[in-house]
């Protein structure tokens, strides 16, 4: 049987262009001007992919694609199509049971590699539920800006795996946005009117983190003189997020793996198993199967999180998203100060697309605050951005250049680098140990290890 693709777009150039593209591939064609009319030929030309607009008038086509699964029987593999997609609109297409989704304009080697991809999945068609009634759509991807290659990546994955309950591990360098990439799959779940809870495993005392994650019972230590009940029964029907997850003890990472083997737990001094109904979503800056290799993480409890694997990539790999990023942030800190309708001249912009931003978003985001605070008119110069770029560039240069390599091993060199960058982020951060542990990207509890390795544990006011 000859494979049949249905394309429905508004625009009759992208129609054609595209039907003579497939045609040329061997496969048959038909063409819908709308979503209604895409749905009426899905039941007379029964096409096994269609190519379906976002931005359509009458019936867009995310209402077109919701009714389309609201239909029993055999049903294409849909793959959307939009130059003005945002972060919201690709999860929801993918939650709503999209196969991809591409952006235009695009090139048409792209197209033929999706649709080919489409075809092979298929064939044969699988039954559709007919009755299953979508939620509404939610705006949890605001807040996500960058629609270059890797972040459409990121957003289809988001949404496939936001409606079922595996455990996602999201892994990617500081200031890369994992938590709202963790807010944004639980806002898209069926869990979304129920709590997510974040806890920070690296910012929690270890001693105080496991009554956090489990409570206790009246008497289970010095000063336990009621029930508390753990975030893990705070979050129940809900989802409990673990960032910095690569910095759980030992003991508390045993007791993580039960959780997640056997959906259950014993408060701190208590004897009854409490069951809970916990989707768990951790992240972390840290190379996980390096830190396996070291022996400081269970190879076990890595799996049990890798569930569904989500690679945050840094900024310097989608510099294409930086404009993007400018313009939001730019809004956002312009309406918080009253400063609104400010924009970078073109130096400062080649400045900021130019700097390789080690911070990553986070970064990008305090630049442009700060250049908003100091722009007297409407536009951000040269010097409002520049200053905080070479402030953090003559950091990072002076540590090198303050220290004789000569005649010192490796080890002495790393050390020596180590500590004068601990102790420059210190003094930044006046003494306060969590924002520095922030700052250099590590936990707090590493931190106040390697204060008391090189002898710096003490206040700003000691040492000064």
């Amino acid at each position: 049987m000859k494979r049949r693709v249905l394309v429905v777009d508004d625009e009759t150039n992208v129609r054609k262009a595209l039907s003579m593209t497939l045609r040329k591939m061997g496969y048959e064609t038909g063409e819908a001007a709308s979503g209604i009319e895409g749905l009426e030929q899905v039941e007379s030309f029964c096409p096994q992919v269609m190519l379906l607009d976002l931005r359509m008038p009458e019936l867009d086509g995310m209402e077109t694609l919701r009714r389309l699964k609201q239909k029993a029987g055999k049903q294409p593999k849909v793959v959307m199509m939009t130059a003005y997609g945002s972060a919201g609109d690709v999860m929801e297409a993918m939650k709503l049971g999209a196969f991809d989704y591409v952006q235009k304009p695009f090139d048409l080697l792209s197209v033929k590699q999706v649709v080919a991809n489409a075809l092979m999945h298929a064939e044969p068609m699988e039954e559709q539920e007919g009755d299953q009634v979508q939620k509404e759509e939610r705006t949890s991807g605001a807040s996500l800006v960058g629609l270059g290659p890797a972040m459409q990546d990121v957003y289809k994955l988001v949404g496939k795996v936001a409606m079922s309950k595996a455990t996602v591990l999201i892994q990617g360098e500081s200031g890369t946005g994992k938590e709202l990439i963790a807010r944004a799959i639980h806002a898209n779940s069926p869990r979304a009117d129920m709590p997510l809870i974040p806890v920070n495993c690296g910012a929690i005392p270890e001693n105080l983190l496991e009554s956090e994650l489990f409570g206790y019972e009246r008497g289970a230590f010095t000063g336990a003189v009621g029930r508390k009940h753990g975030l893990f029964e705070l979050a129940d029907g809900g989802t409990l997020f673990l960032d910095e997850v690569g910095e759980l003890s030992p003991a508390l990472q045993v007791k993580l793996l039960r959780v997640l083997q056997d959906r259950m737990f014993i408060r701190l001094g208590g004897v009854e198993p409490i069951s809970v109904d916990v989707r768990v979503i951790a992240a972390t800056n840290r190379d996980l199967q390096e830190r396996i290799r070291q022996e400081l993480f269970r190879e076990d409890l890595y799996y049990r999180l890798n569930v569904v694997p989500i690679h945050m990539p840094p900024l310097r790999e989608r510099k294409e998203d930086i404009p993007l990023l400018i313009r939001h942030f730019l809004d956002k800190y312009g309406r918080e100060m009253g400063k609104e309708g400010l924009f970078l001249s073109p130096a400062a912009t080649e400045a900021m697309l130019s700097y390789h931003w080690p911070g990553n978003v986070r970064q990008l985001e305090n630049t442009i605050e700060r250049a908003v605070v100091l722009a007297s008119g409407r536009v951000i110069l040269p010097e409002h951005v520049q200053a905080h770029l070479k402030e953090n560039a003559i950091g990072e240069a002076s540590i090198l250049g303050g220290i004789r390599f000569e005649g010192r091993t490796m080890r002495e060199i790393i050390q020596e680098v180590e500590r004068e960058a601990i102790d420059r982020a210190l003094r930044k951060e006046k003494g306060n140990r969590l924002q520095t542990a922030k700052r250099l990207g590590i936990s707090r509890r590493a931190l106040l290890y390697k204060l008391e390795m090189y002898g710096l544990d003490l206040s700003i006011e000691e040492r000064e």
